[in-house]
């Protein structure tokens, strides 16, 4: 499976030094999964083809990268905060502190969030102005800035 950064990446870009995670935490398909649902409609499907296909290796360094790793990781940020055994789910019991609780969680989640759209808007911006550069990148398929996402659903912007 193919990916704009690999889980290695994903994991330091969107995990902070104290927080000591294996590469493995993350798999390719979160990676790409974060890509369809928020990076292809921002760039659009011809464009992430390309990036797919190794063109363009700057932009994704320099621009897509970090937005891709924290969406990443909001993706599985709560698969991350349970654990599975063979006994059920369980909330992690560390030995020096307390899980965090569920307001903690999701305000978590939604500073990933925004910290990502303020990357990826940097992105389109970017590709916007250097049109000639990237010519896959059709700025009308550019579904992010029309819309805006309340409770995990796409809600199309009216105007106001």
């Amino acid at each position: 499976m193919k990916t704009l950064i690999t889980p290695l990446q994903a994991v330091k870009l969107a995990f902070g030094d104290s927080e000591i995670l294996p590469p493995e935490t993350l798999a390719e398909a979160d990676i790409a999964a974060a890509e369809q649902r928020w990076i292809v409609p921002a760039i659009g499907r011809k464009l992430h083809d390309r990036l797919l296909a190794g063109l363009y290796a700057d932009l994704v360094t320099d621009y897509l990268a970090a937005p891709t790793a924290l969406y990443t990781r909001a993706l599985v940020q709560p698969r991350l905060d349970v654990r599975t055994d063979r006994l059920g789910t369980l909330a992690p019991k560390p030995a020096n502190g307390a899980a965090a609780g569920d307001e903690a969680r999701r305000g978590v989640r939604r500073q990933l969030l925004e910290e990502a759209r303020t990357l990826l808007q940097r992105a389109t911006d970017c590709l916007t102005a250097n049109r000639r550069q990237y010519p896959e990148y059709a700025p009308d398929e550019n579904r992010a800035p029309g819309c805006s996402i309340a409770g995990g659903i796409v809600l199309p912007d009216d105007g106001r």
